[in-house]
């Protein structure tokens, strides 16, 4: 499948004067190439793009775009867009402002905090759009270093955490499974919709083009979803489940293959230590057991299980599904230990571990063995929620805000992120945001969150920075490694992104207005130098670069695969560095060089999912009867891609679906506003009515609702749904990584008045 970009090519008079620039789409983890045709502006003032198309040398994508990746020249040119810094005057609006008085605003609103109540009243927030630039990638540690707070949160807690865990947990550090769905021959998928998001903690481009591959060599692909997704449409086998119940799904499965002597550790198996925990912890889950709290029969799972044994190679990938919901980290541990009792961790066609060409956790120190990983250092205040990865669950960010006494947060840094759209009892947070003392956001967007900032520092355009993947290659499909050049340059006065960041570091560590973001780029390629050669670092030294490029070099120079900055430079479509291969026991980083099969902070946590099994309502009451979960769709990227109206047009995706049985008990029709309610707040939405999702389960899209006061989204705001997390619960949270639960929230759902 390949979408390419409506937007006018070159005419054939003008084409002499184009030219054509390649870089990778930085919007979401399929990392597709892009071929990018600009021409000069008819008023001689630099260049303009006219055409997006996938890039078909591309070596990973091979031409593959999704409609949001031909949308960066509207991206680049939105009139909404932040261009010049924003500060808040003393009418209490924003008005521009030069970087000068913007950085001057900073260390005032800063400083007055910090002198007032410490560092530990600041607060940071990280978002997603960081995971996919180079810059922010590099220099946001710094800035959390400065400020000096425990106070630091990010998306991450209401999407990947959990994985995060169980995988570092199980291996040791960011050291992440992933299916190898280019040779497998069986892949089980739950909570994931690849045909609307590609592949997530997987990082490839075309997911619905590989399982179709996949599909048409003989292969299985088996969906577990409350919805009949797009992916679920193309599947061998839809097993409807009930929302919160993948662990006792695959708990079952587990006991079926201990019981019925299907394990097969495979070539691992000297590697694993905790198996005989592991089917301890688990007996009594038995498909007859979790049946009824599933929606699935008993039969239909023992199937599944002697299904996955049997196959030649299989792989079971969860995502944003098993991870936010009530057992998360236990369903994502589960996911593994599928993988490895069938045979298929570390093998080509299962579950396999990416070689990343800059290198990583896993392949830096002594092969086999590390430190693992530890949680649960520290608590939030209020509620004692538990740190993970140096990160509070942002499920507690606005009691924290909200609730006097020593250490509440008076001052908040947000980092390219959107809370108030994507983090729980966002009316919540909304409210107490505006309490703040002071409040800066690095943002491209006055959105429902920086609207709140008395500073707002804008970063460049996509178009405008450097780009390499240096988190989302960490956990590739396959070993690649392509870097983008800038295709246009910044605006006058903008500084980098990297700079903007590296000057907001120096000013919370007090250095002051006028120090120097080199001073930051120095120290962060110095840490990662410091071991390098001294050929190779004066190697690096010699190119004269700086920022992310000089960083990124030397890390290639002391990658595994011994690369420069000029090698990708000379390959602007990418080096394609071959199929992942088995990295057992080298990839491990636990303590004891084991594969942790049954880590005691997990096992600890599966009595809990015994009780729910015996107690049976899943959280639903006669009150609110109905489960709520999210879906994505594939022209929408959480709540930053809605002011892009190519992307918005055409039939209104911000719905309550619901069940024709439950509508006809409703009294509601197609297109009827209904009410849904939860135990922290409502909203109206209309109905749409499909027997494509599981009864008493209802769903509405992730992050929408952009009608708030002082948002500045012309056309998000003409088709501004309903945020979603109005309805989504802080109280609700998996114990053992904080992650929020967005998915089998129980709520009411009534006609509206």
């Amino acid at each position: 499948m390949t979408l390419t970009s409506t937007t006018t090519p070159a005419s054939t008079t003008e084409s002499t004067a184009t030219r054509t620039a390649f870089r990778t789409c930085p919007l979401c983890e399929a990392t597709c190439g892009l071929e990018i045709t600009l021409r000069p502006k008819t008023d001689g003032r630099g260049e303009e793009v006219v055409r997006i198309r996938g890039d078909q040398a591309d070596v990973f994508s091979l031409g593959f775009i999704c409609p949001k990746g031909s949308t960066l020249k509207q991206l680049h040119d939105d009139p909404d867009r932040v261009r010049r810094p924003l500060v808040r005057g003393a009418d209490g609006q924003l008005h521009e402002a030069t970087w000068d008085e913007a950085w001057a605003a900073v260390e005032r609103g800063l400083t007055g905090v910090v002198d007032a109540h410490g560092r530990g009243a600041v607060a940071a927030y990280l978002g997603n759009p960081g995971a996919h630039n180079i810059g922010s990638m590099l220099f946001a540690r710094p800035v959390l270093k400065a400020l000096g707070t425990h106070h630091v949160y990010s998306a991450s807690t209401v999407d990947q955490r959990p994985k995060e865990i169980s995988t570092g947990l199980m291996f040791g550090g960011f050291t992440v499974p992933v299916p190898d769905v280019d040779r497998t021959d069986f892949l089980l998928l739950l909570g994931a919709n690849p045909w609307a998001s590609n592949g997530s903690l997987a990082t490839a481009p075309d997911w619905p083009g590989r399982i179709e591959r996949m599909l048409e060599r003989g292969g299985t692909l088996v969906v577990v979803d409350p919805r009949r997704s797009r992916t679920a449409e193309a599947a061998s086998q839809w097993l409807p489940i009930n929302p919160g119940t993948d662990a006792h799904l695959l708990a079952a499965m587990a006991n079926v293959l201990f019981e019925e002597g299907l394990v097969d550790l495979g070539s691992v198996a000297d590697l694993v230590a905790g198996l005989d925990e592991v089917r301890a912890a688990l007996a009594g889950l038995t498909p007859e057991a979790v049946a009824p709290v599933t929606g699935i029969d008993a039969v239909t799972i023992r199937c599944l299980a002697r299904e996955l044994a049997a196959a030649p190679t299989a792989a079971v990938y969860g995502r944003i599904g098993t991870c936010t919901q009530s057992f998360g980290t236990v369903a994502s541990w589960l996911v593994d230990v599928l993988n490895t009792v069938t045979g298929n961790l570390d093998k080509p066609g299962g579950a396999m571990f990416a070689k990343p060409a800059v290198g990583s956790a896993n392949t830096r120190g002594t092969p086999g063995s590390g430190r693992g990983l530890v949680i649960n250092r520290r608590q939030s205040r209020v509620r004692g929620l538990p740190e993970s990865l140096g990160e509070l669950p942002v499920s507690a960010l606005a009691e924290e805000i909200d609730t006097p006494g020593e250490g509440q947060i008076r001052a908040l840094v947000t980092l390219a992120g959107n809370p108030v759209s994507s983090t729980p009892n966002s009316a919540r947070l909304d409210a107490a945001l505006a309490d703040l003392d002071f409040m800066v956001s690095v943002d491209i967007y006055v959105n429902e969150t920086t609207r709140h900032a008395d500073v707002i520092l804008p970063a460049p355009s996509a178009l405008q920075k450097q780009h390499y993947d240096l988190a989302l290659l960490q956990v590739a499909l396959r070993n690649v490694a392509n870097w983008s050049e800038p295709v246009l340059p910044l605006d006058p006065d903008q500084p980098d992104e990297w700079e903007v960041l590296a000057k907001l570091a120096l000013i919370a560590q007090g250095a002051g207005t006028d120090a120097d973001p080199a001073i930051v780029d120095d120290l962060v390629y110095g840490a990662l130098a410091e071991h390098a050669p001294d050929d190779v670092r004066a190697a690096v030294d010699a190119t004269g670069r700086r920022g992310p490029a000089r960083i990124v070099d030397v890390m290639l120079r002391t990658g595994p695969y011994d690369l420069t900055l000029d090698d990708l430079l000379d390959a602007p479509h990418g080096i394609d560095l071959g199929a992942l291969e088995p990295r057992l026991p080298d990839a491990l980083r636990t303590p004891t060089g084991k594969i942790e099969l049954a880590p005691e902070p997990i096992l600890a946590d599966v009595p809990r999912l015994h009780e729910s099994v015996r107690d049976g309502t899943l959280g639903r009451t006669d009150e609110r009867p109905f489960l709520l979960v999210g879906r994505r769709h594939l022209r929408s990227n959480n709540s930053w891609m809605h002011n892009v109206e190519v992307l918005v047009k055409g039939k209104p995706r911000c719905t309550l679906q619901l069940h024709p049985d439950d509508a006809a008990r409703l009294g509601l029709a197609e297109g009827d506003p209904a009410v849904v309610a939860s135990r922290v707040g409502s909203v109206t939405v209309p109905v749409e009515v499909t027997d494509g999702i599981v009864p008493g389960v209802v769903s509405i899209p992730h992050g929408w609702g952009h009608d708030a006061p002082g948002v500045e989204l012309r056309v998000a705001r003409e088709h501004a749904g309903v945020n979603t997390n109005i309805l989504s619960d802080e109280e609700l949270f998996d114990p053992i990584s904080g992650n929020a639960v967005l998915n089998g929230i129980p709520v009411s759902v009534a006609a509206a008045s």
